[in-house]
């Protein structure tokens, strides 16, 4: 690694711990039942007041003394974001679609642990993403150095979104509705390095999700027809796919 790569790296897991620190409020906001939107309160009932409507700052309410509304996973977003995002740069280096990718990344890391929490991926951040990526998209392609087809990434979203929409036909409760779109933006994302590169991180994605489940059985933390959230398996499929054209 040169020194302008490792700049790029360093560049890239300082975005990720400045914007994975930002993870926690949102996840808590959006870590509702589904007839809820976000939450706009801690648990004593006091606002969550801030920069962008409340939606930026620390995951805690300041009146309860930092101890109500925190949100606190066992793994912190912040070592989460600041990890796949230097794992991103590592293997993308400077090409224009890095910045996608960062920009993505805080995004993907909020799915994982909102749908982790409550099993569910709101409309509010599937949908616009997977317009979101399309356009970065199609300006990284205009740049010079990018090394990826706009055209596949279009192709792959539909693509893949139509192989989970059939999915979910036939078996709603293994396959909520939130992973077809999901795999909306997913598919643009590993379509951008080629179909090879889709496939890929479609079957990590199914092949960490059965290990998981499997391992749960087997200490007897859930059963075969136990409910598990498979956001954070397509995008972590997704990562590693990316990762793997990136190098490519």
């Amino acid at each position: 690694m040169d020194v302008t790569q490792a700049l790029v790296v360093a560049g890239a897991a300082v975005w990720g711990v400045a914007s994975g620190f930002l993870v926690p409020r949102a996840a808590y906001r959006l870590a509702v039942e589904r007839d809820d939107a976000w939450r706009t309160g801690c648990p004593a009932g006091h606002p969550l007041t801030g920069p962008a409507g409340g939606w930026l700052g620390r995951a805690v309410c300041v009146p309860c003394g930092g101890a109500a509304g925190a949100y606190r996973p066992a793994l912190p977003p912040v070592l989460v974001t600041a990890a796949a995002c230097g794992a991103l740069a590592a293997a993308v280096g400077g090409r224009p679609e890095l910045f996608v990718w960062l920009a993505f990344a805080p995004f993907g890391v909020l799915l994982a642990f909102v749908d982790a929490a409550v099993f569910r991926l709101p409309d509010v951040l599937t949908l616009p993403l997977a317009a979101l990526t399309a356009a970065g998209l199609g300006l990284a392609v205009l740049l010079p150095g990018a090394a990826g087809s706009w055209p596949t990434a279009l192709l792959g979203g539909p693509a893949l979104g139509g192989c989970y929409l059939v999915l979910f036909l036939i078996n709603p409760r293994g396959m909520g509705f939130g992973d077809v779109k999901l795999a909306l933006t997913l598919g643009q994302v590993m379509g951008w390095y080629g179909w090879p590169v889709l496939f890929l991180g479609t079957f990590a994605a199914f092949l960490a999700g059965a290990v998981h489940g499997l391992v749960l059985i087997l200490l007897r933390r859930a059963g075969r027809r136990t409910a598990m959230p498979f956001g954070p398996f397509m995008l972590a499929g997704a990562l590693a796919a990316v990762v793997y054209g990136g190098l490519g």
